[in-house]
């Protein structure tokens, strides 16, 4: 018996259908305030900063905004604000898979470190894959890149203390 396409029920060409592309947007909620969302045409119109960082070995260049400058637009406290009980804000950071992060807010701001966290739409030049992006958060001063996460999909930002 010869199998012919016309054969197969039709739902099977369903398991074939590549995935609908995830939207290029994140979401970013500071606290109680209403959530807010940035697209690349947002993204395009922030500085831009270029980083390079080491993922096993290979370095690897990734362009995008500051992650503080996402941040200072959705009126997290950075600056003068980050003191007090302020200093208990971490940032929390999901990726479409569900893999999560952790940073401090204090690890944002210039007043406490050089470091910084970018927020990558761009990996050696190009758009990112969607294995990888469309965004990222990248950390060019650890050591490992466990925290540079992919696939990035929303940030929380939250108070511990109030």
């Amino acid at each position: 018996m010869r199998l012919t396409l016309a054969a197969l029920p039709l739902f099977s060409f369903a398991l074939w259908a590549q995935p609908a592309a995830p939207p290029a947007h994140v979401a970013v909620r500071v606290g109680d305030k209403p959530e807010q969302t940035f697209t690349e045409e947002d993204f395009a119109k922030m500085p831009r900063h270029h980083v390079s960082a080491n993922e096993h070995g290979t370095t690897v260049e990734y362009d995008g905004v500051l992650l503080r400058d996402v941040l200072k637009k959705t009126g997290a406290p950075l600056g003068k604000e980050l003191k007090g009980k302020a200093l208990s804000t971490y940032v929390l950071a999901t990726a479409r898979d569900g893999y999560a992060v952790v940073y401090t807010l204090t690890e944002m701001d210039t007043a406490f470190t050089d470091s910084e966290i970018l927020l990558a739409d761009r990996m050696k030049g190009q758009p990112m894959n969607d294995t990888q992006g469309p965004f990222r958060i990248v950390v060019p001063s650890d050591k490992k890149p466990a925290r540079s996460l992919r696939m990035l999909e929303r940030i929380d930002v939250v108070q511990l203390r109030k």
